[in-house]
């Protein structure tokens, strides 16, 4: 894996994390019995993005390592991935 594609991986996997770990812990205004004149009661009392940012990094970090281990050592390949769903394999030799 180039360098390149390792940093797309690390993108890729903290994004996801992100996504994930975004709506942890997020209390409404309208839960909170405290709705700001012209906001949107659903919206957040207090986001905690930088906790969130770093709890983000943190595991993104640790899926990403195991991620690349998985793709970098050949423990799991696309051919296994297709037998896995049932998908037919060629086999590479001539017809």
């Amino acid at each position: 894996m180039n360098p390149f594609s390792a940093f797309v991986m690390y993108l890729i996997v903290w994004w996801l994390t992100l996504f994930m770990i975004l709506p942890i812990g997020v209390r409404g205004q309208a839960e909170e019995n405290d709705i700001v004149e012209g906001s949107e009661p659903g919206a957040p009392v207090n986001s905690d993005m930088w906790r969130k940012i770093k709890l983000t990094t943190i595991i993104g970090t640790i899926l990403w390592v195991i991620v690349c281990t998985i793709i970098i050592t050949g423990i799991f390949n696309w051919d296994d991935l297709a037998r896995l769903m049932g998908v037919p394999v060629d086999s590479g030799g001539p017809s």
